[in-house]
């Protein structure tokens, strides 16, 4: 009876040892794995970023990007300044309107959800004018809104930005955004 008593505290006891040195590994491997599901950020030419590199005019555009078709609000958000104020022509009343960083974001989340995908390609640059803290670009765009099957939006305008940041080593921020399409 004392020998099977001891068989099995050695079982549980293995056991226990087995439990414990799985969990170890599991969590050593969950620490030492990069989340898939988390995008990227850049880093000097790094080929598996998601992320373009904000402290250039491309890696805006292509944040820009990334944001629209995975509809992600925090990366949009990051390529606006605080004082971010966008401009677009209301043609009903032919005036030129505009509103806050505040109020974009709204605007911009709502169409996140609203849309079932969303495609953005930026055109050619039309004019960049600027330097290491300040560019006024003005670009093309076709925009593809799915709101369903049945009902798709496409929109083929223009964009003019003006980037702005403190110190040539900083991101590129918006600080205006004047829409230019006729939609």
């Amino acid at each position: 009876m004392m020998k099977f008593k001891q068989s099995k505290i050695k079982i549980i006891f293995l056991k226990a040892i087995s439990l414990a040195l799985l969990f170890s590994l599991v969590l050593f491997l969950l620490i030492s794995c990069d989340n898939p599901f988390a995008p990227k950020l850049a880093s000097g030419g790094s080929k598996n970023a998601i992320l373009g590199d904000q402290t250039t005019i491309e890696g805006v555009f292509e944040n820009f990007r990334y944001s629209y078709i995975f509809k992600d609000t925090v990366v949009y958000g990051n390529l606006m300044s605080d004082n971010f104020t966008f401009i677009y022509r209301n043609y009903d009343k032919g005036i030129d309107e505009s509103f806050s960083r505040e109020e974009d974001m709204i605007t911009t989340y709502g169409l996140f959800k609203a849309a079932q995908s969303l495609d953005l390609l930026w055109n050619e640059v039309i004019i960049s004018v600027g330097d290491s803290l300040a560019n006024d670009i003005s670009r093309g765009f076709n925009l593809t809104i799915v709101f369903n099957p049945s009902d798709v939006v496409r929109i083929q305008g223009r964009v003019n930005l003006r980037l702005e940041r403190k110190r040539p080593v900083d991101v590129w921020k918006i600080v205006r955004w004047r829409d230019e399409s006729n939609y």
